[in-house]
């Protein structure tokens, strides 16, 4: 009876094991970006638009070229993953202190690449009060493009604990982001029991043996949907293999001394009204790579296979008072 316990155990930790293997692929896939032809990840590209503002004229005038993919390229491309990598693994910092208050520490030990997500912040974090707490991210900023900031942990009253602050490697290849140099962390401390924030902390900034030589520059293929008052939006491609149903992916600026959240509305694909799932937080002097999710039953009820036509508003707020800013006129593009 023991031993069949012991199995039945062991049988589901290993179902387990391969349900979170499984999800990690699945999300990993879903923003390996651009470095994949549209063959390979189900992608169409965003090839046309219209006007957007009234006396606004947007997009590119040229479309860009793909040339077939020819062993050469594959081998180059294998070349430069194989040197990513190698740029990655030896990525160091020095152990600094983040922020102390409220009797608490947060030290950056070591940056890590063995993480389940890809790399990371070894953090140390010390709790000398006498209160349980908890240490959340409010944001985090990767080489100027915003990152997904999931960070919470808690930490009994006078104990101390080793966590990791994942740099995802999904949302890093999506940035066209191969060696990190600077990481800046936004972090905030809260009640465990009623979430409530206790304490904001001021930015802090990490610099790698990187620094010097780290890619700031726009990954901004694609089409020019929105350029006013110093927020610009890009088209990059639409993803018709997203695991929750179409992506379609886009690229962020914000030139405004602003921090801004972009969202969008009114949207139809094809001619049928959908519900798009977007909200995106871009920082002043930052960019970002998000994606504008539609789900697969939203899809099915409106009988959509193919994503041609896609018409939407995007709707500008900021992200501090959540205060309207601006919102866009009526914004067409074509996959087609």
């Amino acid at each position: 009876m023991g031993d069949a316990k012991k199995k039945k155990k062991h049988t589901g930790l290993i179902v387990v094991l391969i349900l979170v293997i499984v999800l990690f692929i699945g999300c990993a896939a879903l923003s390996s970006g651009s470095s994949s032809s549209d063959e390979e990840r189900g992608t169409k590209e965003i090839t046309q638009q219209t006007e957007t503002t009234a006396g606004e004229s947007v997009g590119s005038t040229a479309e860009s070229a793909q040339a077939p993919a020819e062993d050469s390229t594959a081998a180059e491309t294998t070349a430069e993953t194989a040197a990513e990598e190698t740029a990655s693994s030896d990525t160091t910092i020095e152990e600094q202190t983040l922020f102390s208050a409220e009797g608490v520490t947060v030290i950056a030990k070591e940056y890590v690449t063995d993480t389940v997500f890809g790399d990371g912040i070894r953090l140390e974090i010390d709790n000398d009060s006498d209160k349980d707490v908890g240490v959340g991210c409010t944001a985090l900023i990767v080489n100027d493009y915003m990152i997904s900031d999931l960070f919470a942990e808690e930490v009994a009253a006078g104990k101390k604990s080793n966590e990791t602050l994942d740099l995802y490697s999904n949302e890093l290849e999506s940035a066209g982001i191969s060696n990190v140099g600077q990481i800046e962390i936004y972090f905030h401390l809260y009640d465990p029991d009623t979430y409530e924030t206790t304490y904001t902390a001021d930015k802090v900034t990490i610099k790698t043996n990187h620094f010097d030589d780290m890619d700031t520059s726009p990954n901004d293929d694609g089409q020019e949907l929105y350029n006013q008052d110093g927020i610009r939006i890009v088209g990059r491609y639409v993803d018709e293999d997203d695991i929750w149903g179409t992506g379609i992916v886009l690229y962020l600026e914000n030139k405004t001394d602003k921090n801004v959240v972009i969202q969008c509305d009114d949207m139809s694909i094809n001619g049928y009204m959908v519900t798009p799932y977007f909200s995106s937080t871009v920082y002043a002097g930052k960019m970002a790579v998000d994606e504008i999710t539609i789900l697969q039953s939203d899809l099915d009820e409106n009988g959509i296979t193919s994503v041609d036509d896609v018409q939407l508003v995007f709707n500008i707020s900021d992200a501090d008072t959540y205060m309207p800013i601006t919102q866009s006129d009526k914004i067409d593009f074509s996959t087609k």
